[in-house]
């Protein structure tokens, strides 16, 4: 979320908080102190803004707007956890306000948590219909979370405003596409080809294109183009070590994925994809490091949580094995694999009763899945991650 539109709405909510009140002279007043609070904010000073804040709320516990902006304070420092405690009590406060709802949906997709994230752009987006970035962050949710008629259904009627930005038409066709929505697929698609102007940015999205559609030869091709006219474009490194991942060039995918590391340290999908690299190239001592190295930059990585997992059951360390497949299971209870890993390793550790339970959760799952249809498999797309309109 762009600075600008945070400090708009802080100044929205200041005239939403009811400050104004009776406090003696001698005493500062929540609206002194909230204030100052605010304008600590903008100028970016944020431990004294938190502070203000605080004494905001020391004299009214009542003060949603005191709750809203720390939110938002907690936001800039990337303390999610905090930030959602505070806008979750500035919800209850002050429920008419679309902002808190807002803000609330982005703490969670700031966090890769983009289940819990979509009922608070749903609600935003039945209050504003016409609002550009609550409806192109919640088309992003369903996206992630493969409901791709919800997505190209949400993010079609952006197209007036944002037919012209790569990243909405590359969405917008690969959904359309997956939902059997042809004619909404190929406007898109043909759209994405008209824009065509050579740019790296360009070539990158249509290599990405071709990589879902697992036509790897032409997206190396596209991604190679786009490398070598920026070789620091973001995640174009990242793309090639994918590419080149289902290629099983292993020592390829880890140099891009190494050079992309380099230029996004702090990306954790860099890691987790060289954990994958070295465990099937069976260097357990990298894996294992780069699976760790993910986990500390997203915890909720559950395929890094799984890798670990594996490696300790090859070396048959069986307890530190269920304790990362536990932590897996917990961020996604419904994924059968999981289950049948956690079973696996019970059994090895001579607790059958459990063992069996987890192997029949792993057959339910399974058969529940292939009720709903076959998934198609989407690979991983930081660059969408990136501030929305």
């Amino acid at each position: 979320m762009s600075s600008a539109r945070i400090i708009l709405q802080c100044f929205i909510l200041l005239l939403l908080a009811g400050m104004a009140m009776s406090i003696p002279p001698q005493q500062a007043s929540p609206a002194q102190f909230f204030q100052r609070g605010q304008d600590a904010l903008t100028r970016g000073q944020l431990d004294e803004a938190e502070r203000d804040f605080r004494e905001v709320l020391q004299l009214d516990p009542q003060a949603g707007g005191a709750y809203a902006n720390l939110g938002v304070v907690y936001m800039r420092q990337k303390k999610w956890n905090k930030a959602l405690q505070v806008l979750q009590k500035a919800e209850h406060l002050m429920p008419q306000v679309s902002g808190i709802q807002l803000n609330i949906g982005l703490a969670y997709y700031r966090q890769n948590e983009f289940v819990e994230a979509t009922p608070p752009f749903e609600s935003v987006v039945r209050d504003e219909p016409d609002a550009l970035q609550p409806r192109y962050l919640l088309g992003l949710c369903y996206f992630f979370a493969e409901r791709w008629a919800d997505a190209a259904t949400t993010l079609a009627p952006l197209w007036a405003r944002e037919s012209g930005q790569l990243a909405y038409l590359y969405v917008l066709s690969n959904a359309a596409h997956r939902a059997g929505q042809k004619e909404l697929d190929n406007r898109a698609t043909e759209q994405l080809i008209q824009l065509g102007d050579g740019s790296p940015e360009y070539l990158m999205f249509v290599g990405k294109y071709y990589l879902n559609l697992e036509q790897y030869d032409s997206a190396l091709t596209e991604f190679r183009a786009a490398a070598e006219a920026d070789p620091k474009l973001p995640f174009v490194h990242f793309n090639l070590g994918l590419t080149y991942l289902k290629k099983q060039d292993y020592q390829r995918a880890c140099a891009e994925f190494l050079a992309d590391a380099a230029l996004e340290p702090d990306l954790a999908l860099n890691y987790e994809e060289l954990g994958d690299v070295y465990w099937l190239t069976q260097d357990d001592k990298k894996a294992e490091e780069s699976y760790r190295g993910a986990l500390r930059r997203d915890p909720r990585l559950v395929n890094s949580h799984l890798g670990l997992a594996r490696i300790y059951q090859r070396q048959e360390k069986l307890a530190p094995a269920l304790v990362e497949i536990d932590a897996a299971v917990k961020v996604d209870p419904v994924r059968p694999d999981l289950h049948y890993m956690r079973g696996q390793v019970l059994q090895h550790m001579g607790r059958k009763q459990e063992a069996k339970k987890e192997l029949e959760a792993a057959v339910s799952l399974s058969n529940e899945h292939r009720g709903q249809g076959e998934k198609q498999e989407t690979v991983p797309s930081p660059e969408l991650l990136q501030d929305p309109p």
